[in-house]
């Protein structure tokens, strides 16, 4: 069977999986989605009448009042045509919708950061472990071990309380100044760049040791390989060695965690968001969590998968360009 005809039947095979998965896990934690809305309808001071005969029709109208294998049929043949069903909390909002609106957000901040973390650490790691940089940069490596083992949320307290706090230079949180109307507009611009600057950083910072180390060690690995000494013999420029035998050899490991992480990003990096008050999907993915919002949390999940799917899928396919040996 062809490379690619493999790597395409792997990849419908793990969407489906994942979206079945996707059905149970939600259904075991404990709560009722409709029960968990009424509930914060209370906690906010409203009355709520005829409650049992509410939950029943909502029950009915979000079709949780059917049997466990007809919820999951009917969800299997929607989520493949991706309809992703009505939010329970944002009713009468649709899942799409919802993912639509948070996931600009998402993109312009985590894209932006992971691929920032990945371009500095990869480049920095393999100068870590190349023989002819200079001297200095080993000094690096405690400082990048520190960042690799310091989870982002706690860098963004930090970061928070330093710029927050004390200096005073950024904002605290939000995507944008409150009481501002979004526009296209060079002002509205600059403010969203100033909100994002703190999450982005954190996520940034805590990226940079984890691409720096992995690069440090792949580059460790091919020193001394044949191809290396013989393009030495050849009196290559050390430049040309560096970037065109050394890390282009050494780079796949970290292309396959670039497709992780990037897949990753449509998910958000909740914690972070969570901190910020930033309108991400990560965001999005709290409040379903908060008020079991199946469909939600469905909707989200599936399209977390879904993008982690196809960046490696697409991965898949580049590596060949890169190694003609992947597909023998």
């Amino acid at each position: 069977m062809p490379y690619f005809v493999r790597r395409l039947i792997m990849f419908v095979v793990v969407v489906i999986f994942a979206a079945t998965l996707n059905f149970i896990i939600p259904r075991l934690a404990p709560g009722d989605p409709i029960s968990s809305v009424l509930e914060e309808l209370r906690a906010r001071g409203q009355t709520v009448q005829a409650e049992d005969d509410i939950v029943a029709v909502y029950r009915e109208r979000f079709g949780l009042d059917k049997p466990l294998h007809e919820q999951y049929i009917s969800y299997l043949v929607n989520t493949l045509q991706f309809d992703l069903g009505y939010s329970i909390s944002y009713f009468p909002q649709t899942v799409e919708s919802a993912l639509l609106n948070a996931l600009p957000w998402t993109i312009g901040l985590l894209a932006v950061s992971t691929f920032m973390a990945f371009a500095l650490g990869t480049l920095l790691g393999a100068l870590l472990a190349w023989p002819r940089a200079p001297q200095f940069l080993q000094g690096l490596i405690p400082l990048f071990m520190l960042l690799s083992a310091i989870p982002y949320y706690l860098l963004a307290l930090l970061l928070m309380y330093v710029f927050g706090f004390l200096l005073k230079v950024l904002p605290l949180g939000g995507a944008y100044t409150s009481a501002t109307v979004p526009s296209l507009s060079l002002p509205f611009i600059l403010d969203v760049i100033k909100h994002g600057i703190l999450p982005g950083l954190s996520i940034t910072l805590a990226g940079l040791g984890f691409w720096a180390l992995g690069m440090r060690g792949t580059m460790v690995t091919i020193q001394g390989e044949d191809y290396l000494t013989l393009a030495e013999a050849k009196g290559l420029r050390d430049r040309r060695i560096f970037f065109g035998y050394a890390v282009r050899n050494a780079l796949l490991p970290q292309i396959t965690a670039l497709a992780i992480a990037l897949g990753s990003v449509a998910s958000g990096a909740v914690l972070v968001e969570v901190v910020f008050n930033y309108p991400g999907v990560g965001w999005l993915l709290y409040n379903a969590l908060r008020s079991s919002d199946y469909y939600l949390i469905q909707g989200v999940a599936f399209f977390l998968v879904l993008t982690v799917a196809l960046a490696v899928l697409v991965v898949d396919l580049i590596y060949p360009l890169l190694d003609p040996r992947i597909v023998r």
